[in-house]
């Protein structure tokens, strides 16, 4: 990047654009709820906010289970009013946020940024085995659109709130160069159709005649279809003869208009874009590590290295003169940024930067929001060692040129220094984020007893932190669970009893074992004795989780059997029992927070309890048990101060397969303006056997879980639809004709045809 050029000046690409949708005093955050500030909601959301207002650079806020932190999140956004990241740990929670607050700020650019990869194995070599192995990915084409969603948002309007994982910290191009690489058209623009097309192949768009997708336009007379990557629905752009005279909004499968809009921004078709000059110089640049490294293999006397490195080298340049790609074309991404060696990657942080600045004046008027902080916080850590471990097997081995390492993640120092404010939200907060709290408040961070020669309790140090935000009422009453403990001998068959009381109650139970194996194991055990049970771990990928857990809520299933992807942010008001086995384990699954985030499962539900089997009293289960013994008290206190009376949380039920439905029609979520777009995943990994018997033996609804969600939708062929499925004719024809719709609606018109030629059929018998 040159040094007169400002990565995160976006004033020159605006010029022109309207005014009203730049303007953070118009186009600002608006907070759309039923219900009020409630419970210690708005004592911590002040406190929080004067923190925020008086330029303090770490805050923390403690929010117990129920009391409300996503809605307390929110309040802080609408009251600060500039662009706001909120990083959470996996895709599921992810989701569940992003459709939260799509319905909390339905006018606004309510964003989701995830990794656009369902499966993904890296490059790697492994010299103990002599093991090379090969990048392989499956890239979902939806959460690709969501991404571009994400960017095309951040560099054209002030009211961003983007909900993401740790794929935030990895590398993007600088926003100046994503900014220079688009077309801007509005009606009244005096422009010829031939000439937008030629700027728009410039931008890597396809051509077509015929139907078009993402990422292709089609010209006909004086009729412009495109159809952008980062939007669910394509553009209709007509021309007379004095250029643009209306843009319109399409539905994807019948072209109607569903929208007419006064200008639009069309970005690239591809995230990383650069100038022709700027390509070249980097194949020169390449060119010259390449020779260098070379080089350095023959004098060290690694012949083999020198010559793996230059043929694979070599085989990508041709590729990059020829196409303009390459499969790794990652590993050379600092050539084409134009950074030096070391020099951190551009990350969707530097987006946020350059939309404080253009429409804040400031790039450090932006927000970040860690939520449930004690997980991410590490987990961001950790992403950039990992990379490297794996980089320097492939370059000391001659798979790839030194630059390689600095296509990663940014290190952890990186992303602090790059967040001007973070608010780590959570019921546990975590050692680093109270360790930061206290450095930049001046206050000493608390330590260890020399004779305990154990780190400090979270309840010792929380008790001596002065400073944090803390939400420990939950507006419902709803009070912490009651907590009992059972010797281990003769547990599964104890727990089987308490199960069987709690289905009979129309009530749902969760399990937490140590092991993957553990898991099946009593899953296993359980649906033999006649109970509705399924495991959850992290072999179930996402969208395939997401269905699992609706099937409890709905009473498909009675029990789950899981490790620790029951912990973190999943509200289930109907589970009242949790059961911890080997509750006195200490270590990464029975550690103080660990069992008070899966205590705090039970805490939506009135008669919620905790069974905890263990045959000794371990010291992070002592603190969990007295912490959620102190909560539980305040909460009765505040009851029968406010005569309140404890009531199960009502939260409407899911219907097993509409969100897999309505992803792919790309309208999940509550957002009108801001959301709409796909946000599920699917990786293609073969299911349990042993499901699909399970689905049929209780009746669960959605097929099997494994494999391929889409194909689990009902959506059988002309060929294997039987005459008789035990429904009445006009039933079948029915079910057929909403599957007919499905079809089209994800443009799979072949099976849609056929499954109208079936209901014509059906209809042609009943008229015989």
């Amino acid at each position: 990047m040159s040094e007169d050029v400002d990565p995160f000046d976006l004033s020159k690409a605006l010029e022109g654009a309207a005014k009203t949708h730049l303007d953070p005093s118009i186009a600002k955050f608006r907070l759309q709820a039923e219900y009020e500030r409630a419970g210690d909601q708005e004592s911590a959301i002040e406190k929080t906010l004067s923190q925020l207002r008086n330029s303090q650079s770490r805050c923390v806020m403690l929010g117990v289970t129920g009391s409300g932190k996503t809605f307390a999140m929110a309040n802080i956004i609408e009251a600060l009013n500039i662009p706001t990241l909120i990083l959470s740990h996996n895709k599921t929670l992810s989701r569940q946020l992003w459709q939260e607050m799509s319905g909390l700020f339905p006018d606004n650019a309510v964003e989701y940024f995830v990794s656009h990869y369902d499966y993904y194995q890296p490059e790697a070599y492994l010299p103990k085995r002599d093991l090379y192995i090969e990048k392989e990915l499956s890239m979902n084409e939806r959460i690709e659109q969501e991404r571009f969603s994400t960017i095309a948002s951040l560099v054209s309007r002030p009211d961003v709130l983007a909900v993401a994982t740790v794929s935030a910290i990895y590398g993007l191009n600088p926003p100046e160069t994503f900014l220079q690489q688009h077309v801007r058209l509005h009606v009244g623009q005096q422009v010829e159709p031939h000439d937008v097309v030629k700027e728009l192949v410039g931008l890597q768009y396809r051509r077509v005649t015929g139907e078009i997708t993402r990422g292709e336009l089609r010209l006909r007379g004086e009729v412009l279809d495109l159809w952008m990557p980062s939007r669910d629905d394509p553009l209709r752009i007509r021309f007379d003869l004095d250029g643009i005279i209306r843009i319109q909004v399409c539905e994807a499968v019948s072209w109607e208009s569903i929208d007419e809009i006064e200008e639009v921004w069309v970005h690239p078709k591809e995230f990383f874009m650069t100038d022709p000059d700027r390509f070249e110089s980097a194949l020169d640049d390449i060119e010259f590590e390449l020779q260098q490294r070379i080089d350095f293999f023959e004098k060290a006397g690694k012949e083999l290295e020198a010559h793996r490195l230059e043929s694979k080298t070599r085989y990508d340049l041709d590729l990059l003169r020829e196409i303009g790609h390459c499969r790794s074309i990652e590993n050379y991404s600092m050539h084409f940024d134009g950074r030096t060696f070391g020099e951190r990657p551009y990350c969707l942080l530097d987006f946020f930067a350059a939309c404080a600045q253009t429409f804040h004046g400031s790039k450090d008027k932006f927000l970040v929001i860690m939520d449930e902080s004690h997980v991410t916080l590490p987990q961001l850590g950790g992403m950039y060692h990992g990379d490297k471990a794996r980089k320097e097997n492939l370059i000391e081995h001659g798979f790839r040129l030194p630059s390689a390492a600095d296509n990663r993640p940014l290190m952890g120092h990186e992303f602090q220094s790059l967040v001007p404010q973070i608010l780590y939200v959570s019921a546990t907060p975590g050692e680093r984020e109270l360790r930061q709290l206290c450095e930049i408040t001046g206050q000493s961070v608390p330590k260890a007893d020399p004779k305990e020669k154990r780190k400090p309790l979270m309840k010792d140090a929380l008790g001596e932190i002065q400073g944090i935000s803390r939400m420990e009422i939950r507006p419902t009453g709803l009070l912490d669970p009651s907590i009992e403990v059972r010797p281990t001998e003769g547990q599964v068959q104890d727990l089987l009893d308490e199960i069987t009381s709690c289905a009979q109650k129309n009530e749902r139970v969760l399990v937490t074992v140590m092991t993957i194996k553990f898991a099946e194991e009593v899953a296993d055990y359980l649906q033999r004795m006649g109970v509705k049970a399924h495991y959850l771990h992290s072999e179930i990928d996402t969208l395939e989780r997401s269905e699992i857990i609706k099937a409890l809520r709905i009473g498909h299933i009675d029990v789950i059997v899981g490790i620790n992807l029951l912990r973190e942010g999943l509200d289930l008001p109907e589970v009242s029992l949790v059961a911890i086995f080997d509750a006195d384990k200490e270590g990464f699954l029975r550690n103080e927070r660990s069992l008070l985030q899966t205590i705090g499962r039970a805490s939506r539900n009135q008669n919620g309890r905790v069974i905890l089997y263990a045959n000794t009293m371990g010291r992070a289960m002592e603190s969990a048990i007295s912490q959620t013994i102190e909560r539980r008290q305040k909460q009765i206190e505040h009851n029968e101060l406010h005569g309140i009376t404890p009531k199960t949380i009502e939260k409407p039920l899911p219907v097993m397969g509409i969100e897999a439905e309505e992803l792919l029609a790309g309208t999940a979520g509550k957002g009108m303006t801001g959301g709409k777009r796909f946000v599920g995943g699917f990786t293609g990994k073969t299911g349990k056997k042993g499901d699909e018997g399970l689905v049929k033996k209780f009746d669960l609804g959605a097929g099997s879980w494994g494999d391929d969600i889409v194909t689990n939708l009902s959506q059988p062929t002309s060929d294997n639809i039987p005459d008789d499925l035990g429904d009445s004719e006009s039933r079948l024809i029915d079910r057929l004709g909403k599957e007919m719709n499905q079809a089209a609606a994800r443009l799979d018109f072949e099976k849609a045809a056929k499954l109208r030629d079936r209901i014509f059929q059906l209809e042609n018998s009943n008229s015989n």
